[in-house]
């Protein structure tokens, strides 16, 4: 049977809806394509999931500083069973109402996967449709790394990790991006022994080396063990564990653990597709795309994380929406992506989170810059909560003092850095910051101390 639309979407998650809402609401016919289960990573096995349980750990890391308050020591143990049940119920709620609007009558949706036959018809189930327009938002899963050993020792990922519910005595983490310290701390608070393998210098390390740094710092005062630009041989087990094989600094040392979570990045989810029929070019694994979305074939596009611009989700929301739109005006004008504003946040604690340049960047780029940092251990309110780690740091541009990035390591950094990307939103610079009234005592006026420093270094 054959059916034609006028944009079909590959994918009902994050990226996928938000392409096939704006399409719809331009007045387009649109199918979707999902094989399920039905919901898409951030709420099934990412954002939402990871959140739910690091908010039980969370609370079990305060009860137990409860001395440090003044109050009678508590004793808490954790029942990750239980907090498993509670993330799946949440994750329940969330997948069932993104299941409604993939359900919404102006949409077509078609439970089944999908394949190109050709640039303009794919295989979905025992139909053949064709479209105008395509926008690929399969998502990703877990990358497969070829270390020897680690497949006969077992291991966990990101994905089966979640719904462990008896906790491991001690766990080793291969890798130090956001994923492996937000669930290695998670492991960690329930009383599980963590180590942290990391192959680069530092953790984090996309980010400026100060940011890795002092996450690094605050993750040994917690107990943890980090090892560092640790490049990975092999791994061996037997009855008494998992043994991960390193070398550094030219020798080779051996880490023990009962369970190993293998957290070195996620792939693109395109096998399957036949993009080689569709005639999309692929470099890596990766889809890829221009500023518009658009793949080598001008009416296909390819959102969230098969093209690895940013595998962050709302920034796959925005990309969604700028393919649909590309979609719906093929003769233009051409809406392209904006990675000014582009912002991460990394949920441990202290949270980071980051927008806009870092001192790297600008050092690449050739871009000159002004810089000024202040650390949260000589900020009032943080020494009210016992949470002192980490920084804030601005850059500006040395002419104006427009704010040009933003890097927070510290209590709640993920709601402070929304103050930060609504002033360089509107250009704004960091006597703006200053000027701008600052509640006392709060976490968010900390945010004015650099900017004073800056304003000096303008002499305005």
């Amino acid at each position: 049977m054959k059916k034609r639309h006028d944009i079909i979407v590959i994918g009902g998650g994050s990226a996928g809806y938000a392409a096939a809402r704006t399409a719809r609401d331009a007045g387009a016919d649109v199918a979707i394509v999902d094989q399920g289960p039905l919901g898409g990573l951030c709420i099934l096995r990412g954002c939402m999931p990871t959140k739910a349980i690091l908010r039980s750990a969370e609370v079990a890391a305060l009860l137990r500083r409860a001395k440090e308050f003044g109050l009678s020591s508590v004793s808490v143990q954790a029942d990750l069973s239980a907090i498993v049940d509670r993330k799946n119920r949440l994750v329940r709620e969330f997948a069932d109402y993104r299941i409604q609007q993939l359900h919404d009558p102006q949409f077509t949706l078609y439970p089944s996967r999908a394949a190109f036959q050709s640039p303009t018809e794919i295989i979905a189930g025992d139909r053949v449709l064709s479209a105008g327009s395509f926008i690929i938002a399969t998502g990703s899963r877990p990358s497969d790394v070829s270390i020897p050993g680690l497949a006969q020792a077992g291991h966990f990922t990101s994905d089966t990790i979640l719904d462990l519910r008896i906790r491991p005595d001690s766990l080793i983490v291969l890798g130090g991006g956001a994923v492996a310290l937000e669930l290695g701390q998670f492991f960690a608070r329930l009383g599980t022994r963590v180590t942290i393998l990391q192959r680069s210098r530092t953790l984090l390390s996309g980010m400026d080396e100060a940011v890795g740094r002092a996450l690094e710092a605050a993750l040994l005062d917690e107990g943890f063990a980090v090892v560092t630009d640790a490049q990975l041989l092999r791994v061996t087990h037997d009855a008494t564990g998992k043994t991960v094989w390193v070398t550094k600094d030219g020798h080779e040392q051996s880490y023990v653990g009962e369970a190993i979570l293998q957290a070195l990045g996620r792939r693109p989810n395109i096998e399957g597709l036949q993009l080689d029929l569709a005639e999309v070019a692929v470099e890596g694994g990766r889809i890829v795309v221009d500023e518009a979305l658009r793949t080598s074939q001008a009416h296909i596009y390819a959102v969230g994380d098969v093209n690895e611009i940013s595998p962050i989700v709302h920034l796959a929301i925005q990309q969604g929406e700028t393919a649909a739109h590309n979609a719906m005006h093929p003769n233009g004008p051409v809406k392209e992506l904006d990675h000014r504003l582009d912002a991460e946040v990394v949920f441990t604690d202290p949270q980071v989170a980051v927008v806009g340049l870092n001192e790297s960047l600008c050092r690449a780029r050739g871009i000159p810059y002004l810089t000024a940092s202040y650390p949260f251990a000589d900020h009032g309110k943080s020494l009210c909560l016992g949470a002192t780690h980490g920084f804030v740091k601005l850059l500006c541009a040395p002419g104006t003092g427009e704010l040009l990035g933003a890097q927070i390591v510290g209590p709640e950094a993920g709601e402070l850095i929304h103050e930060l990307i609504a002033v360089m939103y509107y250009h704004g610079t960091a006597a703006d910051l200053v000027r701008m009234p600052h509640y006392h005592p709060t976490l968010a006026e900390i945010v004015t101390y650099p900017a004073e420093s800056i304003v000096e270094q303008l002499g305005t």
